[in-house]
């Protein structure tokens, strides 16, 4: 652990913090700063599956649950200074007489002048009782800097001895952003016992194993996908855009040395089924990243600061995947209530302010894609320029976009042919959404199948046009409500202007 971080957590000791929580998986890292903020302080350690563990050796020492120990260790800061050392007693921290007890402790130590007791409680899980919490303070360890992942990666190949280009280190260093030391060291490991060597082949590995870490932790979720741009049928502005951004990612560690900003990321809004979900795939695979969807509702939990913390960890995990996709699908939902009164409300404007602090804060290759229908109840702060590197409107498809989406469906399902008269198709569609256009393909399809057609024509399309009831028709009021919002926000249209 770093100097200065070490320093912290002495500072917060002088500073008579009574409970300091830790939450961390790895305890030998936290056992030795505890050790060198605490030389010749009074140590004693509960382990939850040992009882009382002598703290320098391990060695299990009385067999004892956690009420016992407490109440055989709360007095020894009367004797001389003691840190008393709590792990994984997450579960614990529910009981009412733990509560008690703990609280005893606290109280002694800010109040009591012959008392010096600081309680130090190591767990993965953070649990924090509303009656402690203006006694706990939450200590994280931050992750590796840039450099320090760079003398972690040259301190490994010097110890092996071998040969590796700086291109390559400072390429796979970007790539083990996010990660701990001892993740970095192990896949590093791994990839040496891979192939014998470290290249740049090896950032793929990284990959496949941040994907563990996700699939691990249940607060994201990976998105299987096969979506590219050749399945967006327009949205020309928008397309054009996400290249240029493709082109600063697949040279990350150049661009940055040049005095590129890494991309942050895109909100696209606009009518539904008009290809947001799509847009958010096809960048994953056009950048060559994984693509993860954070859902807020996923996050929320039933004790007191769990939901805030279920979001930090769900975007410092998205941080140790990177780079990555985020995707956060219908975000207007996600944050539907934020300002309003009531606990579940609260609870969501806090989570609100930690996405946007997050946002506005990062310095990592986690790109943004948040899509949203209705943004007339978002607050306005979320909008503008800082968070998003642009906001782009997507729109009923124009008469040249609709052609394009009717032709990818049909040669999708290789019905298309000549003989199909895309501008009779265009008059006919006006105020279809992508969805729409999907539908009247499939459904054609369908219905020619079963009348034993080898294929389909322009008239067929065009009845089962008729047949089909368009968003413009279904949704009428909301898309006027949609289109006045629009109009109050300076925002990109995704569509070129329509030619035909």
């Amino acid at each position: 652990m770093k100097r200065s971080t070490i320093n912290i957590l002495a500072s917060y000791i002088d500073a008579l913090h009574p409970i300091i929580y830790i939450n961390h998986f790895d305890f030998k890292v936290i056992d030795d700063a505890i050790a060198r903020v605490g030389a010749g302080v009074k140590c004693v350690e509960f382990n939850n599956a040992l009882g009382i563990v002598d703290f320098m050796s391990k060695s299990p020492m009385r067999d004892c649950n956690l009420e016992q120990f407490l109440k055989l260790t709360m007095d020894d800061g009367f004797d001389q200074e003691t840190f008393i050392i709590l792990k994984d007693v997450h579960d614990e921290l529910k009981s009412p007489k733990i509560i008690s007890l703990l609280k005893r402790i606290a109280e002694n130590n800010l109040y009591n002048d012959k008392y010096s007791a600081t309680i130090f409680i190591l767990s993965e899980i953070t649990v924090i009782p509303r009656e402690l919490e203006n006694f706990i303070t939450v200590f994280d360890i931050p992750l590796p800097t840039t450099n320090e992942i760079l003398s972690i990666i040259t301190d490994f190949i010097n110890d092996l001895n071998i040969t590796v280009e700086q291109d390559t280190i400072d390429e796979i260093a970007i790539s083990f952003k996010g990660l701990n030391e001892f993740q970095i060291k192990q896949i590093l490991n791994l990839a040496y016992q891979d192939g014998g060597c470290i290249d740049k082949d090896d950032k793929q590995l990284i990959l496949k194993e941040k994907e563990q870490f996700i699939k691990k932790s249940g607060m994201l979720e990976i998105v299987s996908f096969s979506e590219t741009f050749d399945d967006i049928g327009g949205l020309e502005n928008l397309k054009e855009w996400l290249k240029r951004k493709a082109k600063v990612f697949f040279n990350l560690d150049k661009a940055i040395k040049f005095g590129v900003d890494v991309p942050k990321g895109i909100m696209i809004i606009g009518m539904p089924g008009c290809g947001k979900s799509l847009t958010a795939k096809a960048t994953a695979s056009l950048f060559e990243i994984p693509l993860v969807r954070l859902d807020v509702g996923r996050l929320l939990g039933k004790y007191v600061g769990e939901s805030e913390e279920n979001m930090r960890k769900a975007l410092r995990l998205s941080e140790a995947i990177s780079p990555c996709v985020l995707w956060i699908d219908e975000i207007e939902k996600a944050f539907a209530g934020v300002g309003g009164d009531g606990g579940g409300n609260e609870v969501t404007t806090r989570l609100f302010g930690q996405f946007l602090t997050w946002m506005q804060e990062k310095e990592n290759t986690v790109f943004i894609v948040a899509t949203a229908n209705d943004i007339s109840r978002m607050p306005p702060e979320f909008l503008r320029k800082g968070r998003f590197d642009e906001l782009f409107f997507v729109d009923l498809p124009n008469g040249e976009e609709r052609k394009k989406i009717l032709d990818i469906h049909l040669k999708k399902r290789n019905k298309w042919h000549k003989g199909i008269d895309s501008v009779a198709l265009i008059k006919e569609t006006d105020g279809f959404n992508g969805a729409d256009l999907e539908a009247v393909v499939k459904d054609t399809i369908e219905m020619a199948f079963i009348d034993g057609k080898d294929a389909i024509t322009t008239k067929d399309l065009i009845k089962t046009v008729k047949d089909t009831k368009s968003i413009s028709n279904t949704l009428k009021d909301k898309i006027a409500e949609i289109k006045a919002t629009i109009e109050k926000i300076d925002i990109k249209p995704a569509s070129k202007a329509d030619s035909h």
